[in-house]
């Protein structure tokens, strides 16, 4: 462990475990019901913690990125990780005391900001430790984040039906501080000019270690906003999906039934929508290591191409799925894609911008997801209450990733016209 080389891996390791832990916080939903049945919350009230802590997340990565840039990894790494941790420990006790506005402080604002430190933090300094496998470590880490919910989706109910929500919140706040303080303590920076071996001309052209873009030479670019406008169409469609793909297969599963057998289908329907989700997951979590090991070989924006292109043509089949099991095999593929855009773009980043300044020009990209994770969801729902079906929004959807895909073609062409950072030489 003491060589850079292996000690890098160690890093990966210790990365894939915080992000584990903090990815649990997308199994919201198994909280949500026993939440409004013990407390006589509402659902758009008790919905309102959620939509806190994403926003306070979207903000808390570009700021966390700008402070790992200046102070390293650790210091940030461990605010996450008390924020995070003390966050869900005090939902824990809004619950006892049956105080939303607790609630939205300690979920949304406190443990919402620890989630966003602790995000970006493991992501940028794998970025500068492997600018030879940029994709795949990312991809790993983001991996984790992806498979949390899998995991806490899949013991939590009975947790919480053994112990109680307060008690389950309790808990998870106290495993995940241990686990992401302790995780923490493995993140550093790599020594000042240490390359890895492998480094160099015999790297793929459009991977080749980019020269360092400060935060304003950078956002002055073309790229810099081709990258944000990629990443918004990537979470809207993607969050729009995981928003609503619950009552989308039950839709489907409803539509092949009627009269009497449909009623007495609804429970057996639910239930199995839901196994369709857990599936989703698992799919979100794999695509984000795919696609990200696949960039590596290929070149980001080649695969973002795919993604794009391949998207649409299954937002299309998704429009018109009328049977559960066509429904199911596309919705799957569009969460691997889903998955694999995140899980793509801090490489991405780092390849056009250098490492030096990539947690603050990352952390701006990432404000992309925010409005994405509003825009998408909020748009599916509102045509879905408007026309009665969710067709028209997922035609929508695959009309943004076909124009998605123009701008991914365009990349490289702005890549080779526009001007470098002052003292660095065109490639």
């Amino acid at each position: 462990m003491n060589s850079p080389e292996n000690r890098r891996w160690w890093i990966a390791a210790a990365a894939v475990i915080m992000q584990l832990c903090l990815g649990t916080v997308y199994a919201w939903s198994i909280f949500k019901k026993p939440m409004m049945a013990s407390h006589g919350w509402s659902e758009t009230v008790t919905q309102g913690a959620f939509m806190i802590y994403a926003v306070m997340f979207a903000v808390s990565v570009a700021a966390g990125g700008a402070l790992v840039d200046r102070k390293g990894p650790r210091l940030v790494g461990f605010i996450g990780a008390v924020l995070f941790g003390s966050g869900l420990i005090l939902a824990g006790y809004a619950n006892e005391v049956q105080s939303i506005p607790l609630l939205y402080v300690a979920y949304g604002l406190i443990a919402g900001l620890g989630g966003g430190f602790g995000y970006v933090t493991p992501v940028t300094t794998l970025i500068r430790w492997f600018p030879d496998k940029r994709g795949l470590v990312t991809g790993l880490a983001v991996m984790g984040y992806g498979l949390g919910s899998f995991v806490m989706g899949n013991v939590g109910p009975s947790l919480i039906l053994s112990l109680g929500v307060a008690r389950v919140f309790f808990l998870w706040g106290a495993a995940s501080l241990l686990l992401v303080s302790g995780a923490m303590l493995f993140l550093h920076n790599p020594p000042p000019g240490w390359t890895p071996a492998g480094t160099g001309p015999d790297l793929p052209g459009d991977i080749l270690p980019a020269p360092s873009f400060t935060f304003s030479q950078a956002v002055r670019t073309r790229r810099f906003w081709l990258l944000w406008g990629m990443l918004f169409i990537v979470a809207g469609a993607g969050l729009g999906l995981i928003s609503q793909l619950s009552p989308m297969a039950q839709d489907v599963m409803i539509s092949g039934l009627s009269g009497e057998p449909a009623r007495k289908s609804i429970d057996a329907i639910a239930i199995a929508s839901g196994g369709i989700v857990a599936v989703a997951a698992l799919f979100n979590g794999a695509g984000r290591l795919l696609w990200a090991w696949l960039s590596d070989a290929l070149g980001r924006w080649r695969v973002f191409a795919i993604l794009f292109s391949t998207q649409a043509a299954g937002y299309l089949l998704l429009a018109q799925s009328t049977h559960i099991v066509v429904f199911s095999v596309a919705a799957f593929y569009l969460m691997a894609c889903y998955g694999g855009g995140l899980a793509c773009m801090p490489a991405f980043a780092a390849d056009e911008f250098g490492h030096t300044h990539i947690g603050k020009i990352y952390g701006v990209i990432f404000s992309a997801c925010a409005l994405g994770g509003i825009a998408g969801p909020f748009m599916l729902a509102f045509i879905k209450e408007t026309t009665g079906s969710f067709t028209t929004a997922l035609q929508i959807e695959a009309l943004f990733l076909a124009a998605a895909f123009f701008l991914a073609l365009s990349f490289r062409r702005s890549r080779q016209k526009e001007i470098l950072p002052v003292g660095v030489d065109a490639r």
